[in-house]
C-alpha cells in the first residue's frame, strides 16, 4: 500500500518536472544555485514569459520545497518523495546531503509578485481578481509586458481597472516623459481612489523641487487630477444618498407602525421599540427552526420569517391594547407611563427567554455581496433589500388604509369617534385591530433590521426616539408626511455625519426637529378633518 502511494506522489510531482521544463536549463540553474540577483532575474523571466506552467514551481520555491545536492542537481521534494527537475526521474531514497534553497524577503517578494503575475492568466475570477490585487504593491517594469497581455484579454471591469491602475503607476516611475505623460493621461479615466494618490505624488515637492520634472507632465496631471477628483466626489454624492435614502428606509419600517398606534389613534405607545424587538427575535427563532429541520432552505427562511414576524408582535399589540391601553384613551401621561412599564417587562422577559447577549442572525447567501453602481461605489444587497422591502410594507400599508373596510374604519374613527360609533361601527374592535396592525408592522421593522445589525434585548430602544420624530415631524395622522419625514431625515442625517460626525450629526438633526415644530406645530402635513374625539 505504501508503495501504491508513492507511485501516486510520483505521479503528481513529474507534472511539476515537465512544467520546470518549460525553462531554460540556465533560468532553472539560477532559480535554485544562482545568487540573489541570478535568482531575482530568474523569477523575472519566468514571469515575463507569461507561461502559467511555471507557476507550480515557483509556488514550490516560496514553499521551500526546492532543494539541491551539490551544484547540478535540483530536486522537487514532498514528503519522503522527489523528482530531479532538470531530468525529470523520480528520486528514491532521497539523498541525505539536501540543501535547501534559501530564499531572502527580496526574493520573496519577487517570487509574490510573479506567481500573482501568472495567476492573471487563471480562469477562475476570483484567482485573477486577487492576483491584479497583489500586483498592486510589488508590480516593476519587468511585468509591464505581462500586464499588457492580462489587459488586453480580461474582460471583467474591476480586474480592469486594478490592472490599468497598477500598469500606469509603473510607467509613472519610467525614464521616458512620453511614457509617464501616456501613464497621467490614462489615469484621468480611472475612478479609482488610489489613483489621486498617484497624482499627487507626482506633483509632489521635496526640497523645493518638484518629483516630476517636467512641466508638461505636470500640467497633465494636473488635470488629470481635477478629473478624477470630479469623479470621486460624484460617486462620494452617490454613496451617502443611497446611504440616506438606506437609513430612511429603516426609519420609515420602525415609524410606520407608530405612524397608526400615535399617530391615528393618538397612543403615545413608548413600548414600540419592543415590538420591533419581538420581530427581530421571532426572526431569529425562524432561522434556527430552518437550519434545524429545513437546512437545504435556509435560504428562503426570512421568506417565511417575515409573516410570522407580524404576526408575533400584532398579537402582542392586541393582547396589549386589551389588557391595558384600551382603560387609557384620552390619558396621554398614564398611556407613556404604562407602555414604559410594559416596554421594560419585555426586555426582561426576552432576556430570561434568550439570554442578555445579542443573538446571530445570518443573511440568506442571495443578500449577501452588492452591486457596483459606479466605480468604487458598492451598493449591498441587504440594503438595497430593505429599501424594496419598506416600499412593499408602504404600498400594502396604503392599501389596507384606504382600500380595505379596516381603513375605512380606522378613518371614520380616527376623525370622529362618536359619529362613527352612531353608524355602526365597532369602535373597540377597530382599536384592537389598528393597534395590532401598527404593532405589526413594527414587527417586520425588526425582521427587516435583523438582517443589518445586532439582535438584542436593547434593539428596540435604538429607534423609539427616532420613530417619534418621523411621525411629529411628518405631521401627526400624515402617512405621505411619514415617508417625507423619514427619508428627508435619512439624507439629511448621512450628509450631516460627512461634515459633523456621527454624534454631532444627531444633535443638528434632534435641533433641526425642535426649531421646525416650533414653527410649525403641525409638522410638514396638516391633518385634515376633524381630529380625534378623545
Amino acid at each position: 500500500m505504501f508503495a501504491i502511494l508513492r507511485c501516486f506522489a510520483a505521479f503528481a510531482l513529474s507534472g511539476l518536472a515537465w512544467s520546470a521544463c518549460a525553462l531554460a536549463p540556465e533560468t532553472l540553474h539560477d532559480l535554485a544555485l544562482g545568487d540573489n540577483d541570478a535568482k531575482a532575474k530568474a523569477i523575472g523571466i519566468a514571469a515575463a514569459s507569461g507561461d502559467i506552467s511555471s507557476l507550480p514551481l515557483l509556488q514550490s520555491l516560496l514553499d521551500g520545497e526546492v532543494q539541491t545536492v551539490g551544484d547540478e542537481q535540483i530536486l522537487l521534494v514532498k514528503g519522503e518523495t522527489g523528482i530531479d527537475l532538470v531530468t525529470g526521474k523520480a528520486i528514491a531514497p532521497l539523498p541525505e546531503n539536501r540543501d535547501d534553497v534559501v530564499i531572502n524577503n527580496r526574493i520573496r517578494k519577487d517570487l509574490r509578485t510573479a506567481i500573482a503575475a501568472l495567476k492573471l492568466t487563471a480562469p477562475e475570477r476570483a484567482i485573477r481578481l486577487a492576483a491584479a490585487k497583489e500586483l498592486q504593491t510589488g508590480a516593476d517594469e519587468d511585468l509591464l509586458s505581462v500586464i499588457g497581455s492580462a489587459l488586453a484579454k480580461e474582460s471583467d471591469t474591476e480586474i480592469r481597472n486594478l490592472l490599468s491602475l497598477t500598469r500606469a503607476s509603473i510607467q509613472l516611475t519610467s525614464t521616458d516623459k512620453d511614457t509617464r505623460l501616456a501613464a497621467v493621461r490614462a489615469l484621468a479615466e480611472s475612478s479609482n481612489s488610489s489613483t489621486k494618490t498617484l497624482l499627487l505624488g507626482v506633483l509632489e515637492q521635496k526640497g523645493g523641487n518638484y518629483t516630476e520634472p517636467d512641466a508638461e507632465v505636470r500640467a497633465e496631471a494636473e488635470k488629470s487630477l481635477h478629473a478624477v477628483q470630479g469623479r470621486l466626489s460624484t460617486g462620494e454624492m452617490v454613496g451617502r444618498v443611497f446611504s440616506g435614502i438606506s437609513l430612511g428606509s429603516i426609519l420609515l419600517l420602525a415609524a410606520l407602525g407608530l405612524a397608526i398606534t400615535y399617530g391615528l389613534m393618538g397612543v403615545i405607545n413608548m413600548a414600540h421599540g419592543e415590538l420591533i424587538m419581538i420581530g427581530a427575535y421571532t426572526t431569529y427563532v425562524v432561522q434556527n427552526v430552518f437550519r434545524s429541520h429545513f437546512p437545504a432552505l435556509f435560504d428562503a427562511y426570512l421568506i417565511a420569517a417575515v409573516p410570522a414576524a407580524f404576526v408575533a408582535s400584532g398579537l402582542v399589540g392586541i393582547a396589549l391594547e386589551r389588557s391595558v391601553i384600551r382603560f387609557l384613551y384620552g390619558r396621554p401621561l398614564e398611556t407613556l407611563l404604562a407602555t414604559w412599564g410594559i416596554s421594560l417587562i419585555l426586555m426582561q422577559s426576552v432576556r430570561t427567554i434568550f439570554g442578555a447577549q445579542n443573538v446571530q442572525v445570518e443573511n440568506p447567501s442571495w443578500m449577501s455581496g452588492g452591486i457596483e453602481a459606479i466605480s468604487g461605489v458598492v451598493l449591498p444587497w441587504s440594503r438595497i433589500a430593505i429599501i424594496a422591502f419598506a416600499a412593499l410594507v408602504l404600498a400594502m400599508m396604503w392599501v389596507v388604509l384606504t382600500r380595505t373596510r379596516l381603513g375605512l374604519f380606522v378613518r371614520a374613527v380616527t376623525q370622529n369617534r362618536t359619529m362613527a360609533s352612531c353608524t355602526g361601527v365597532p369602535t373597540r374592535r377597530v382599536d384592537a385591530w389598528a393597534f395590532g396592525l401598527g404593532s405589526g408592522i413594527a414587527g417586520l421593522a425588526g425582521c427587516a433590521l435583523s438582517q443589518i445589525g445586532n439582535v438584542g434585548p436593547d434593539l428596540g430602544q435604538s429607534y423609539i426616539i427616532d420613530s417619534f420624530m418621523v411621525v411629529v415631524l411628518g405631521g401627526v395622522g400624515q402617512l405621505a408626511g411619514t415617508v417625507y419625514a423619514a427619508m428627508g431625515l435619512g439624507v439629511l442625517n448621512k450628509f450631516l455625519e460627512a461634515w459633523s460626525g456621527a454624534v454631532l450629526a444627531k444633535i443638528l438633526v434632534l435641533v433641526f426637529i425642535i426649531v421646525f415644530i416650533q414653527k410649525r406645530p403641525q409638522g410638514l402635513f396638516a391633518l385634515k378633518g376633524r381630529t380625534v374625539d378623545a
